[in-house]
């Protein structure tokens, strides 16, 4: 069997797609690897088969065009694969980028797994700059509706998410816990006082922080409040539910979607060299690339566990476990040998180990 065939093979059992859709998947999968971008002119170069190039590049114009992708099937399909036990840490953040006169920006929330925020649910917002706070709770509705036994730890999220209206919805229509960074000037309420957060913290020195004690409030919410003077001299104020704990520590996990980003785009695929004008077709985009990210993440970790990678001076892998996982794919995929068929099949079962 080729491996587009083991490859098609393995996906079957976990998608109820049609055999060209299916067919297309594999594929597109397999030439993801070797190209190392989305752009459609060099995907269809990696495509397999004897058509002709511009007979495969139609060809992906027209998944991206006329498929109707389900998306939560994606995500439950993401979930199944993880097998990562709740409750889960979430992140919730914002990637834009301009092509000629169009602007993407995609909101995206996701679970937070060995350093990355792997996707449950991503947006197109037909606009720029920040989500609202309607916005961001229909999100979350949408997300709850998808997976309804969500168990949550908590929802990071940056400056962006903040507000009187989505900390109320946190505390009150979810129970969501949350670790929400708050920008310098916003305000905390306490003994009868409302003073800016660079003035309440104004004492930290590079390194130290603290928690607030007694009775806080920042937009009215009663909240625990946490802060931290950074290296650069920046101010880090996390806010969470007034029992919580190691609100700062729990945040640095929010890091995990930015990670997420930088993958997708310059540390991995290129999603930026797409040249989409259409928003939902870019959509359709970020749940193959999901795809993708979890068989290399998985495949990545599996070989970490084999073999350590090996670390730097600063105490940091030498190499990610997505960069692990997609450099042995390309060498796979590219060097067609016995040895590389025995792997190839290996990282496949990965797929139905659940």
């Amino acid at each position: 069997m080729t491996q587009y065939s083991e490859l098609k093979s393995a996906l079957q059992p976990h998608l109820n797609w049609h055999g060209a859709r299916l067919s297309f998947l594999t594929l597109f999968l397999l030439a993801l690897f070797k190209v190392k971008t989305v752009n459609l002119s060099e995907l269809a170069l990696g495509f397999e088969g004897s058509a002709q190039s511009d007979s495969k590049y139609k060809r992906l114009q027209r998944f991206f065009r006329g498929f109707d992708l389900e998306y939560a099937t994606i995500a439950k399909l993401v979930i199944d694969w993880m097998q990562t036990p709740q409750p889960w840490v979430l992140s919730i953040d914002r990637t834009t980028w301009e092509f000629g006169t169009h602007c993407f920006n995609i909101l995206s929330i996701g679970v937070v797994h060995e350093g990355v925020a792997f996707p449950l649910l991503w947006w197109m917002l037909q606009k720029k700059g920040n989500s609202s706070s309607d916005e961001r709770m229909r999100f979350v509705e949408a997300l709850l509706h998808i997976c309804p036994d969500l168990q949550i730890r908590y929802l990071c999220g940056d400056r962006e998410f903040i507000g009187q209206l989505w900390v109320r919805y946190l505390r009150l229509a979810p129970l969501l816990p949350f670790r929400l960074r708050i920008r310098a000037t916003d305000k905390i309420e306490r003994q009868g006082k409302a003073l800016q957060t660079k003035v309440v913290f104004a004492h930290l020195q590079v390194g130290q922080r603290q928690r607030l004690k007694g009775d806080c409030r920042v937009w009215g919410q009663p909240v625990a409040v946490e802060g931290l003077r950074l290296e650069d001299g920046a101010l880090l104020v996390v806010i969470g539910p007034t029992q919580d704990d190691q609100l700062i520590d729990d945040y640095a996990l929010r890091w995990g979607i930015e990670t997420l980003f930088g993958i997708f785009k310059t540390r991995g695929f290129c999603l930026e060299s797409t040249h989409f004008t259409e928003a939902e077709r870019l959509r359709k985009l970020f749940a193959l690339l999901t795809l993708a990210l979890y068989w290399a993440m998985k495949t990545g970790l599996f070989l970490h566990q084999l073999k350590p990678i090996a670390l730097k001076t600063h105490e940091r892998r030498a190499k990610s476990l997505f960069r692990l996982g997609f450099d042995h794919f390309r060498q796979m995929i590219l060097n067609p040998s016995p040895g590389n068929e025995r792997e190839f099949l290996q990282s496949l079962q990965l797929l139905s180990s659940t």
